[in-house]
């Protein structure tokens, strides 16, 4: 199970990418957006499809702890785009 959920992972990654590009971003911001889905994957075990509130809350506390708001906001916005562009 954990391959078909990564390998889901992938091709979804793949096509938030293309959209990142499509939509006209500038590179730094298509680099941000990409690493938090990447970062954001890892850590729910490239499972982003069913998240719920709460794993989303813990998440965000937890990186807010750990690393600085620009950081936090880049997850955010970048997983935002990803729900509303690729699932």
């Amino acid at each position: 199970m954990k391959s078909a959920s990564k390998a889901n992972f992938k091709q979804n990654y793949k096509t938030h990418l293309k959209h990142l590009k499509l939509k006209g971003l500038q590179p730094s911001t298509i680099d941000a957006y990409a690493r938090a889905i990447r970062r954001i994957g890892a850590h729910f075990d490239y499972r982003l499809d069913d998240l719920s509130e709460a794993q989303l809350t813990d998440y965000f506390s937890d990186l807010l702890d750990s690393r600085s708001w620009s950081v936090v906001k880049h997850d955010l916005y970048g997983l935002k785009f990803y729900y509303t562009h690729v699932l």
